[in-house]
């Protein structure tokens, strides 16, 4: 059967912004100088609750910026960040899905952090990316590579169980969704770019009570959430059983909680 669409929770999200956005912040290190003469074109795509969209504007302070984003939720708290930026360019937010989103060119850097994975086949859409580029253009994203990880196999190996599978059936994405830094290099070099393809394996510590089952709630934990939205009971009870899972698989230390995450990164600019 059909599943409604992910609800997401943008307080939920940002209660980890410190660690989620490093990642952004590494990315954002490796991005160059953009072609344009004028103010730059920018698309961040999937841009979230727009925490990451407001970083580019200090980087670009007279860029036109433009968030986009498929969650309702998500954009509601983003259009905090929107309006005329310190160095005279724009914040703007729109709503659009990344798996049709058709762009416009040219872009002089079309950016995304940590939203590829919800996209199947999203390395397909790269000629029409790289193709609204202009040139000296950056394609710019991270993805999570981490679905090998307990905090994934474990909660897709409790969906798939006796209790949960005909009431989770087909809930969860695919764990091939995102590509080997090597794969991503290739698919992007054979469209003429320049390619900068890398990962990193960042080990977080995290503070409190079910600290991993906590950063999980607000990303992949949110199509399980949203599916059992309508049974609180059953909702508590796979809650439950998933924070006794990642405890064992996760135990707490003495300064906290080591979380590892592997992240994919790739930089692609335009000839």
């Amino acid at each position: 059967m059909p599943h409604a669409a992910t609800t997401w929770d943008p307080a939920q999200y940002l209660r980890h912004e410190g660690h989620r956005t490093r990642p952004f912040l590494d990315l954002l290190a490796r991005i160059p100088d953009l072609p344009a003469a004028g103010p730059a074109r920018i698309v961040d795509l999937g841009c979230g609750a727009g925490n990451v969209t407001a970083l580019l504007a200090e980087r670009w302070p007279d860029a036109l910026i433009t968030g986009l984003d498929n969650s309702p939720e998500m954009l509601r708290d983003a259009q905090a960040h929107a309006g005329r930026t310190a160095g005279g360019g724009r914040i703007s937010f729109a709503g659009a899905d990344a798996a049709d989103w058709a762009p416009i060119g040219p872009l002089d850097l079309i950016v995304s952090n940590a939203a590829l994975q919800w996209v199947p086949g999203h390395a397909d859409a790269f000629p029409a990316w790289a193709a609204a580029l202009s040139p000296g253009g950056v394609l710019a994203f991270q993805v999570p590579g981490n679905h090998d990880s307990p905090s994934h196999t474990l909660l897709h190996d409790l969906c798939e169980s006796p209790r949960w599978r005909d009431r989770l059936d087909g809930v969860l994405r695919g764990p091939h969704r995102v590509l080997d830094p090597a794969e991503y290099l290739e698919r992007l070099a054979s469209l003429g770019l320049a390619v900068d393809a890398w990962e990193t394996t960042y080990c977080h510590l995290l503070a409190g009570e079910d600290p991993v089952l906590d950063w999980i709630k607000g990303t992949g934990l949110r199509p399980v959430l949203t599916a059992l939205a309508d049974s609180p009971a059953e909702r508590e009870e796979f809650v439950a059983a998933y924070a006794s899972l990642l405890r064992a698989a996760y135990p707490a230390g003495p300064h906290g909680t080591v979380f590892p995450f592997r992240r994919i990164f790739a930089v692609a600019r335009k000839g």
